[in-house]
């Protein structure tokens, strides 16, 4: 492994006003050696820089070339992703007594916080601080009571921070004032070559994940847990992307979460991460280190090369893909899933970490 060390933290506030005369804020964290770029807008990362084996600094997530893009965000490139992240059957929500119709959105579901979720929403920068340890910004968004359906005002920070040590943490936090669903994500995209390679099929991945959630037709939950062996979504040891990829036919690709075989602690020195993405081309590679209970592998099974984003270049099927640490999908409506009801007087707090380098 090729040691980078990093230099000065630091956190930087800007604010693009729009012609329609609201205003955009984007904050830029930077460590020497890594640079990521956020704006309020939905609590996105837009950018994420780092170098490969040579020094050579390059964008690795997907995203849009100016903040005002994301605006219309139809693949949630590297939003905050919520009330509910992932698919909840038919948009049926029941809590105790009380039954909930939320938006279909997607098909007979209801995914990824519905048609105006969070990643649609202006978020409040609330800090933007630097120090010896870290260069950080948390951004807070109050969710009121029957916004896409849900019951209670959620109140949500979700805090960004950058360290020495090239992680990027993701803390989650949220409190409700009635008993309510809370599952949160950030849906980047990754592609280690820096888009100079369209597609992601060569990307080395692992996943400390020996089972998954079997879905059904509608892409929701059966209910039952089954081993990923023999199957074409094992990646318990370091496996191309592109070997069984084709082989999905159902979904174009991977869209499948993982039942993660033990929640690594984000915090101090885990031994093992709940993924590993690597691209022998660049030497470039991200750990991610979670509490979450499942990781929802998206290999953008349906970019077609009609964006160009960021990059200058056509954004391709499989030309990238989301790691995303999450609860499992329609958890409220299987009682034998991880709990995801949040109730008064609880906070809801999860932590994800992102830890880059270079072999």
């Amino acid at each position: 492994m090729l040691n980078i060390k990093s230099g000065t933290l630091s956190a930087t506030l800007s604010t693009y006003q729009e012609t329609d005369g609201t205003a955009l804020q984007q904050i830029t964290l930077e460590n020497g050696i890594i640079t990521v770029q956020l704006i309020n807008l939905g609590a996105t990362i837009t950018s994420i820089h780092t170098p490969d084996r040579t020094g050579s600094n390059k964008n690795i997530v997907a995203g849009f070339p100016h903040p005002h893009n994301y605006r219309d965000n139809p693949a949630y490139f590297g939003s905050t992703v919520g009330r509910y992240a992932n698919r909840i059957a038919g948009g049926r929500l029941t809590i105790g007594n009380m039954h909930y119709q939320l938006p279909v959105n997607n098909g007979n579901n209801h995914l990824h916080g519905g048609v105006d979720g969070f990643h649609k929403k202006a978020w409040q920068v609330t800090s933007c601080t630097e120090n010896e340890e870290q260069a950080a910004v948390t951004m807070e968004y109050v969710s009121r009571t029957g916004e896409e359906g849900y019951p209670g005002t959620l109140t949500v920070h979700v805090t960004y921070a950058l360290d020495l040590h090239n992680r990027l943490s993701i803390l989650y936090m949220a409190y409700t004032d009635q008993a309510t669903v809370v599952s949160l994500t950030n849906h980047s995209y990754f592609n280690l070559t820096g888009f100079e390679q369209p597609l992601v099929t060569d990307h080395l991945l692992r996943i400390n994940a020996t089972a998954y959630t079997e879905k059904n037709d509608n892409n929701t939950p059966t209910g039952q847990i089954l081993p990923v062996a023999g199957t074409p979504l094992d990646f318990t040891s370091f496996t191309p992307l592109g070997t069984n990829i084709d082989l999905l036919t159902a979904d174009g690709g991977f869209d499948h979460n993982y039942v993660l075989d033990h929640a690594s602690s984000p915090s101090g020195n885990p031994a093992t991460p709940a993924a590993e993405l690597e691209d022998p081309s660049s030497g470039r590679f991200v750990q991610v280190f979670t509490d979450q209970p499942g990781l929802q592998l998206y290999s953008a099974n349906y970019w077609d090369g009609s964006l160009t984003g960021a990059h200058g270049r056509a954004y391709l099927r499989h030309g990238a893909v989301a790691l995303e640490t999450q609860a499992f999908p329609d958890s409220p409506n299987q009682p034998h899933f991880p709990n995801t009801i949040l109730r008064p007087g609880e906070i809801y707090k999860r932590e994800t970490v992102f830890a880059f380098g270079v072999r």
